[in-house]
């Protein structure tokens, strides 16, 4: 990485003395203010000193922060979130990140792994997750959920757009698997609102290209669910729009 940045200046023409610092985001458990990721399982990583070894690149502050954070920031400064100061954000994928920006700052809690939205348990004894809970957030709405409750009724592999075309053209088995799987969306971003009542919840990660179909029932759960309902304030629901540029500018924004 360390290298790639340094050909990336001297391809563009820029003197290390223009930079002012490097952010990282990186998936796992991150100690910021130390510049570690103390454990990340997709990458296996345990007590990595970051900012550390690519200071011996980069003679410059170096920032890290959990990657789904990254994002987050990135959307909130230039992207879907930029008019709002509170934006909670999450990615579904082979997992689901999030990331919770308050007063325009990345929240984590007082200590390392917070704001680990995905692991909120929304069915209890449910499906195992790979964090070894069960019943998590992440075991029901990540896009490798999607697949494996399709591939249970159906008994073939899916992709999410095979399975959303086939719910809206009225196959009765996947049209119940996409409903069940808003469903329990919903019921995690109900949660999220009722804890942190954000201007914003935007969705990120290839899920959220199904726009309307998925966005509006989204919405709907979201203003009968969520505490005191129209009597509060209810957050509005979007699909964030930065794609995987989100992280880098937002790690950007960490210097």
């Amino acid at each position: 990485m360390g290298e790639r940045a340094l050909e990336l200046l001297e391809k563009n023409g820029i003197p290390m003395d223009q930079c002012v610092g490097a952010g990282i985001g990186v998936p796992g458990t991150v100690d910021r203010k130390a510049g570690v990721v103390r454990y990340s399982n997709n990458i296996r990583w345990e007590e990595v000193r970051l900012a550390d070894e690519i200071g011996k690149y980069l003679p410059i502050p170096v920032e890290i922060a959990n990657n789904a954070d990254c994002a987050a920031l990135g959307e909130a400064v230039a992207g879907a979130g930029k008019e709002c100061s509170d934006v909670v954000m999450l990615t579904l994928g082979t997992g689901v990140g999030g990331g919770i920006i308050l007063d325009g700052e990345i929240y984590e809690g007082r200590g390392m792994g917070g704001s680990e939205l995905g692991h909120m348990v929304i069915v209890e004894n449910g499906e195992p997750c790979t964090c070894g809970r069960r019943g998590c957030l992440e075991a029901y709405v990540s896009i490798t959920a999607l697949k494996r409750e399709a591939y249970r009724a159906a008994g073939k592999e899916m992709d999410q757009e095979e399975i959303f075309a086939l719910a809206e053209q009225g196959d009765p088995e996947m049209k119940k698997v996409v409903d069940t799987y808003i469903r329990r969306l919903g019921l995690g971003i109900v949660n999220i609102v009722n804890i942190f009542r954000p201007q914003l919840v935007l969705l990120g990660g290839d899920i959220p290209k199904q726009g309307e179909a998925l966005l509006s029932p989204l919405r709907r759960i979201v203003e009968e669910e969520c505490f005191g309902r129209d009597k509060g304030d209810v957050p509005e629901i979007e699909e964030a729009i930065l794609g995987r540029e989100a992280g880098m500018i937002g790690a950007a924004g960490l210097v």
